[in-house]
């Protein structure tokens, strides 16, 4: 996905995008409307974000802003201003002349954005963990991360995607908040969407859920025992592997695609 800062030019290994129709481009997906609010501009931001999140809007779709505010119920004119907050975001770019599209996943972002997570990962899970030793960490931060951990446990292969990537969020989302670090929570906050439709993207074809759920509890374990070298070696170990898995799954997608 392209990023600020990162080059526009993209090789066919680094990018994929929704396939192209041969005719007419198909009708895009309906986004249920909106009431008029005086924040509207940021409820249609809102509304668009997520759809891009959960690939309701894939990669590579052509936005054409009429249709998104006819399915919204609003004029174009906040739709216009959301989509301008979306390319700042790195979740739309352009394309053609005048033209948006939803911005391609970029394999060489998804690598650096997962070295970040490891990072702040490790340092969550370290913090979570020292506070637990200290008898600082509230019991009901623990209880965050086990229900999570739970909730996890008892997915199924039938379960839909979008609430494989929902349970995933709220377990790091948890594991940041255990730190006692608001900054790390912070951090992350606005690469949350470019992290929850590279889940929505690879979940579906990775089937090892099982090993993640259980790694997962191997971190939570090692906050409640206390054990902050531990706590850290495992968040590490797990979110080196699960950013490699994903770059690596994103790839096979682009391949076939290609």
């Amino acid at each position: 996905m392209p990023h600020p800062g990162s080059s526009s030019v993209s090789s066919p290994t680094d990018t994929i995008d929704a396939p192209t129709a041969a005719a007419m481009p198909s009708p895009m997906a309906p986004l249920a409307p909106l009431a008029s609010t005086p924040v509207l501009i940021d409820q249609v931001y809102s509304r668009l974000r997520d759809a891009i999140a959960d690939l309701t809007l894939p990669p590579g779709e052509r936005i054409r802003q009429a249709e998104l505010a006819d399915s919204l119920g609003v004029s174009r004119q906040p739709v216009s201003h959301a989509l301008q907050l979306l390319k700042r975001d790195g979740l739309v770019c352009d394309s053609g002349r005048q033209g948006l599209e939803v911005a391609p996943i970029d394999a060489d972002h998804l690598r650096q954005l997962y070295q970040v997570r490891t990072a702040l990962d490790s340092l969550a899970a370290r913090l979570a963990a020292m506070r637990r030793a200290e008898g600082t960490l509230p019991d009901d931060a623990l209880r965050r991360l086990q229900d999570a951990v739970a909730a996890g446990m008892a997915m199924t292969k039938g379960t839909p995607v979008a609430r494989q990537v929902r349970i995933e969020v709220a377990f790091h989302t948890a594991l940041h908040d255990a730190s006692g670090n608001p900054l790390i929570a912070q951090t992350v906050a606005p690469q949350w969407p470019h992290i929850m439709r590279a889940m929505a993207a690879t979940l579906g074809a990775m089937p090892m859920q099982e090993v993640v759920w259980h790694e997962h509890g191997e971190i939570v374990a090692r906050i409640a025992a206390g054990d902050a070298n531990g706590a850290e070696t495992a968040a590490r170990e797990h979110t080196e592997a699960d950013g490699g898995n994903a770059r690596r799954e994103w790839l096979i997608r682009l391949a076939q695609s290609n």
